[in-house]
């Protein structure tokens, strides 16, 4: 089964524990407060925690007073502006100093604090809470189809004590929902807050796998969002290809831009404006740039040797540019190519079975003529002869 609240419907089948992994494995966007498993005490005492919601798809900052004893790991009971809500402290000490100082926010703020630890009619509530979210969800998006609303409600969050739900939704411009909140209120009873969020902030609060097989990055440690541009993909040499290149929100995917440093590092050893090679046997135009290996490609312009390639690597092509500046062509690029001579050395211990093993003729089958043909219907008795 899964954790209470998990949208992503992960099992903890490794652990045994039947929802209640104490690791966190399955918790999204979560943290290891190493600070606490320590066995020394903090001098300095801070008392601001960090509380997950939901694990971890929504995290705030409060005050916890001594008198708690609420620790790392523990459910509490916090404070807010309409009732309590339930939720676990997932930081504490000069961790949470440093969340804070990496949001930039100020500790001088007032912020709302823990109340007590949560009990078990606190946790039975919460699990009524999450039970009844999905039901809700499609009630509200029925209503919002039915006022004919360019938005989609992407999950909805009940407050621990079922006094306040936020619906989170996405829309491409301004939405006014003036008269769905009115339809929110009068079906459902509680306080309604309407929060919209960009595609990635809900591919990240409903998961799933990405196309390397791992869960989304957004959904498990990724809370920075940075823009990603088609640029990256260029100075990478990938297929500009929009369904390859975008995510499940449908927006670029992120992990552009994780390898982007490290190839901008490495084609600063490239020199800028390779594009010709002037020869005696014509004029090359760069195709293809493999920067790890440091080579290029080169092809002819001349149209009976446009689709043959040569691959020179990144000395021999400064070589080439140094002679062209000097009012210099080489003979040809067959000649300075490296490539044949590797395949050569690779490729010598196997056989040449060109003519010796020879594959049988493919049998064809024969097309059905009479499948289209139309059924010869019996005349009614009212139709003209």
């Amino acid at each position: 089964m899964s954790c209470q609240g998990c949208t992503v419907g992960s099992s903890t089948k490794g652990c045994k524990s039947n929802g209640g992994c104490a690791s966190g494995g399955c918790n999204r966007l979560n943290t290891y407060d190493w600070l606490s498993q320590q066995s020394f005490n903090d001098p300095d005492f801070y008392d601001i925690v960090e509380v997950s919601f939901k694990n971890g798809s929504r995290k705030e900052f409060f005050t916890n007073p001594p008198h708690t004893r609420a620790s790392t790991g523990d459910m509490v009971v916090v404070e807010t502006p309409n009732g309590y809500d339930i939720g676990k402290i997932s930081l504490s000490g000069d961790l949470v100093r440093l969340q804070i100082k990496k949001k930039h926010l100020r500790e001088d703020v007032a912020i709302t604090s823990v109340l007590r630890k949560a009990n078990e009619r606190d946790l039975e509530r919460l699990d009524e809470a999450r039970n009844e979210e999905r039901e809700l969800m499609i009630k509200a998006r029925a209503i919002a189809r039915s006022l004919d609303l360019d938005m989609k409600i992407g999950d909805v969050e009940y407050q621990g004590d079922k006094r306040k739900a936020t619906f989170y939704y996405t829309a491409d411009g301004r939405v006014d929902f003036r008269e769905l909140i009115r339809h929110y209120a009068k079906e459902f009873k509680i306080k309604i807050e309407m929060r919209q969020i960009g595609a990635r902030q809900e591919s990240a609060r409903i998961g799933g796998i990405g196309s390397c097989g791992r869960e989304l990055c957004c959904s498990t440690w990724l809370s920075d969002f940075k823009s990603v541009s088609t640029t990256a993909a260029r100075y990478q040499n990938l297929a500009i290809n929009q369904t390859k290149l975008s995510g499940q929100c449908g927006r670029l995917k992120c992990c552009l831009n994780y390898e982007l440093d490290t190839y901008m590092d490495a084609l600063e050893a490239f020199p800028k404006g390779i594009e010709r090679l002037e020869t005696q046997a014509g004029v090359a135009v760069l195709m293809k740039t493999d920067i790890f290996k440091q080579t290029m490609q080169f092809a002819y312009s001349k149209p009976e040797n446009r689709g043959q390639f040569y691959t020179l690597t990144l000395n021999q092509v400064k070589e080439v540019l140094m002679m062209n500046k000097r009012k210099e062509r080489p003979v040809d690029l067959e000649s300075l190519q490296v490539v044949p001579a590797i395949q050569e050395e690779i490729f010598k211990d196997f056989d040449d079975v060109t003519g010796a093993v020879e594959l049988p003729a493919e049998k064809k089958k024969k097309r059905n003529k009479k499948r289209n043909r139309p059924r010869n219907r019996k005349p009614n008795k009212g139709d003209q002869a």
